[in-house]
Formats: C-alpha cells, structure tokens, sequence
C-alpha cells in the first residue's frame, strides 16, 4: 500500500492544486477567512492542506493516520441512481469487511475567533470577504438564515446586487456565503471591485445587512424560499447530489431529511424569522475580514467593523 513512486506523484500533484489555488485569489480568499474567523483548530484550516505538509507524507505516516482514523463505525456508504439495494449490499460486504471496528473519535468543537488577515498581493482587483459568526446545522433559524442569505445576496434580484452592481456600478462579483456546521457556523459577503470603490461598497454592504431585519417583506421572502427549493430539487437530480446531502444528513441529524420534510421547514420561513436572523448575525460575534489586492482605501479594521455596528 502506498508504493513509494505513486505516493511522490500523487504528492506533485496535490502540490500543484495547491499553487493553483493561491493564484486565484477569488477561490484562496476564503481558505484566508476561515482561518482568520476559526484561528489555529482544524476548522480553519484548507481543505487542501500547504505544500510542507503534503511534502512531509510518508508510507508510514499515511498508515498510520489510516489506521487511527478509518474505522466502520465512523464510515457510512451510499448510493443514489439505478442501484439495486442487495448488489449494492453485497458490494459494501465484500470491499470493507476488513475494516475494523474502533472508537469514534469526536471532532473538535469550532471556536470562533474573528478578526483580519490583508494580503497586499498585485492583482488588478481588490477581493473582499467578511463574515460574521453563523448558524450551525441544528440551530431552528438554520433555514431563516437561508432565506436572509438569499434576500441579500442570493442572485440577480437580491439587494446587494441591485444596489451594488445594478444601480451603483460598484463591482462585478458580489453575493452572500453560508456554513453550516454541527456546532458553529459563519456568514458572509465576498466581492471584488476597485480599489477606489471599497469604500463606498462597504457602506453599501453594511447598510443593506442592517436594513434587511428592518425593510424585509413578503415578496422579497416568497421569492427567496422558491429559489432555495428551486435550486435544493434541481440539485436532486444529481446522483452524485443526493448522496452528498443524503451523508450530510446523516452525520448532522443522524437521519435522512425527507424532500417533503425539507420544504416543509423553507416554507415554514417568514418574514418575522427572517428579520430576527438579520437582527442577530451582526451582534453575534465580531467581525472577520479577509482583504487581497489593492485595498490600500479599505480603511482600518476597526473603521470597518465599525459600520456594521
């Protein structure tokens, strides 16, 4: 297992993914906020892993992370398509009946942490990512949170779009982020725009963010539960989908979620828990700003948290 030349080809590889992704500053910005909003624990670190690391490998070392990792009780299989159950069964049987049994070991719990990390990278835009501490997957307002994501910076009709793009002209890019996880979660605003513009971008984003749990109407939350379902039962016809989320659910909920039961809690949304959301994600924790390129207008980290006050 694990033949030497493979595992330095393989190393090359993932290696070279990795300086693809710091050459794309719209993609590593957000490996940049996760460690700036969950410093120094496994939840802040890229998925990828850096360079020196995936250099150290080893035979050994992959043996034993194997080993002290992968165990059945921790694994779940699953299928999605034109599967025959008993096949499928059958397959899992003969593939893992070697794997042990082990004692499940709990993850860390996420601490939230916050602050800034700017890179003074020469690009020709400046990539700007904020969050605040979110919901976890268990929380009720998960789905609310949703909902607001959706009304402020959820496509082509949100707020963020219309005023930032469509009425000021202040960026190309611009949409709302969530995360989800068992015990934490974060949620944010990514864009990119001039350097000149930052200021006034800002303004924008914090003023809409606050005025949503203000402003927020039935229409605008009518139109964003149909497009969560929109794209949740499109994304179904996807094998590869379903057995995502069908893992997800297991892991989280210890269940599978029936669709019915997921459109039920959307539609449950109203405007009520989606203004309580908007109200609380800003006093929920201190701001996290990630900032690459020429931000030299941005302002201090103090001054931009500050508008979001």
């Amino acid at each position: 297992m694990f033949d030497t030349d493979e595992l330095a080809r393989e190393q090359g590889v993932v290696i070279q993914e990795i300086g693809q992704a710091e050459d794309t500053p719209d993609d590593i910005i957000f490996d940049h906020l996760q460690a700036t909003a969950f410093p120094d624990q496994p939840l802040g670190r890229p998925i990828l892993g850096t360079a020196k690391h995936v250099q150290s490998f080893t035979q050994t070392s992959l043996r034993d992370h194997i080993a002290a990792h992968y165990f059945a009780s921790s694994m779940a299989f699953i299928s999605a398509g034109a599967v025959e159950h008993e096949k499928m069964v059958a397959l899992a049987e003969h593939a893992f009946a070697g794997l042990k049994s082990g004692k499940e070991i709990t993850p860390a719990a996420g601490s939230y942490g916050g602050g800034e990390r700017r890179t003074g990278q020469k690009l020709e835009q400046a990539h700007i990512a904020l969050a605040f501490k979110g919901l976890s997957s268990l929380d009720e307002d998960v789905y609310a949170a949703q909902v607001y994501s959706t009304v402020l910076g959820g496509g082509m009709s949100s707020r963020l779009f219309q005023e930032a793009r469509e009425k000021r002209g202040l960026c190309y890019t611009i949409s709302t982020f969530g995360s989800s996880y068992r015990d934490t979660g974060l949620f944010g605003v990514y864009a990119g725009t001039s350097n000149d513009d930052l200021p006034e971008l800002m303004n924008v984003v914090a003023g809409e963010m606050i005025s949503v749990a203000e402003t927020v109407g039935e229409d605008e939350t009518a139109r964003a539960r149909a497009q969560i379902k929109a794209g949740m039962l499109m994304g179904l016809e996807q094998a590869s989908s379903r057995c995502e989320q069908i893992a997800a659910h297991l892991f989280t909920y210890g269940r599978l979620l029936s669709t019915d039961e997921l459109i039920a809690r959307i539609d449950a949304v109203d405007t009520k828990a989606v203004s309580r959301v908007a109200a609380s994600v800003l006093k929920r924790s201190k701001l996290t700003l990630a900032a690459m390129g020429p931000v030299g207008k941005l302002g201090s980290y103090d001054r931009v948290a500050q508008r979001f006050a």
